[in-house]
């Protein structure tokens, strides 16, 4: 049960039985009939039978509500001064008060949350049907620098998204070192940074052609123009990104990402909370392209744009709140539009929809 937390329930979860079982107490205190409370007071506190209870526990027989610690005093003789009447059913959760026999606890579809797990633990459930999270295996070329950004970079956006990763693995640079890096991959979804320019050394397409099929290889979408899709001999479908951080990062929201939260189960839309905003200043694109725009929030409903991507690449990101996606059609929006911003700080990780 514990391994199904962030994971997306198979099916339906129905209570087997009235939660809770029996009549328990609330909170800490003492067990007792309320109808010998009436009348008591600080003034006219009344010895009852001592029945302490803890918190979860069942009411004894006998007993139709609690009195708590504080407004009972414990004497001799297993009796407790009651200071203040109680009601029947005061201080006491009431058997099936959460959920009748039957009910539903969880449908097919939950993104099952810390607390659904705690819940369903708590009912007596042991297992789960649960979609299991995809296992992503990432393979990074080496570029310039000789650390390696992108691929912890990725690997944190992969386990957001619920996929799994084992390991991150370094790859020659070269056809050979990129064919055999695909050939020998086994995972539910491959992921290649790095070597998908029209350089030289950019080899990773060819490759991939050789030991399965590419079905995209560059495409409309800036940052990333040189990012592909394609899939190994296997059928395990593999994502090209390039290796500019910034082109890494938005490659992988606007492709792979949307692989991983398929193949998981859950919501396939941007895990980002998008807002409705008026622009401060002009965003400005290049029509034919579709661009990922970072903005900054002026107010709680004004944002305006920030250097792009391309000029102060993942700086952007940090220093922004969120980004204004421009479709391929425009050529961006004038001062005042009202435009969709999807924010950072809202990225929907324990809270996703589904």
């Amino acid at each position: 049960m514990l391994s199904a937390s962030h994971r997306v329930l198979a099916q339906d979860i129905h209570a087997a039985h009235p939660i809770p079982l029996t009549d328990r107490a609330a909170l800490d205190g003492f067990a007792v009939m309320a109808s010998a409370t009436v009348g008591a007071s600080s003034y006219n506190p009344l010895p009852l039978p001592l029945h302490p209870i803890s918190a979860g526990a069942s009411i004894p027989p006998g007993a139709d509500a609690v009195i708590p610690l504080d407004l009972g005093q414990t004497q001799a003789s297993n009796l407790v001064e009651c200071i203040e009447a109680v009601a029947p059913g005061e201080n006491v959760q009431m058997r099936g008060s959460i959920a009748a026999a039957g009910a539903l606890l969880a449908s097919a579809g939950t993104d099952l949350s810390p607390a659904h797990v705690g819940m369903l633990i708590s009912t007596g459930g042991t297992n789960v049907e649960a979609i299991r999270r995809p296992g992503v295996q990432i393979f990074v070329a080496p570029g310039d620098s000789v650390i390696d950004s992108n691929g912890p970079m990725c690997r944190a956006l992969a386990l957001r998204d619920g996929g799994a990763v084992a390991e991150i693995l370094p790859v020659e640079r070269s056809r050979p070192g990129f064919r055999n890096a695909l050939d020998a991959a086994e995972a539910d979804l491959v992921l290649v940074i790095g070597g998908t320019g029209p350089g030289a050394d950019d080899h990773v397409a060819g490759a991939l052609v050789e030991v399965g099929e590419i079905a995209i290889h560059g495409i409309a979408l800036r940052p990333g123009e040189t990012a592909g899709l394609g899939r190994t001999r296997g059928g395990t479908p593999v994502v090209l990104v390039p290796g500019s951080p910034a082109a890494c990062f938005i490659a992988y929201e606007m492709l792979a990402g949307r692989a991983v939260r398929r193949m998981g189960g859950h919501d396939l839309d941007l895990p980002y909370q998008s807002r409705t905003m008026v622009t401060a200043r002009k965003i400005v694109s290049a029509i034919g392209m579709t661009e990922v725009c970072p903005v900054r929030c002026q107010t709680a409903d004004i944002v305006e744009p920030l250097p792009s991507f391309g000029e102060a690449g993942l700086m952007s990101a940090i220093g922004g709140d969120g980004f204004v996606i421009v479709p391929e059609a425009s050529e961006g929006y004038a001062q005042g539009t009202r435009v969709t911003v999807y924010l950072y700080e809202a990225v929907a990780s324990a809270d996703r929809k589904r």
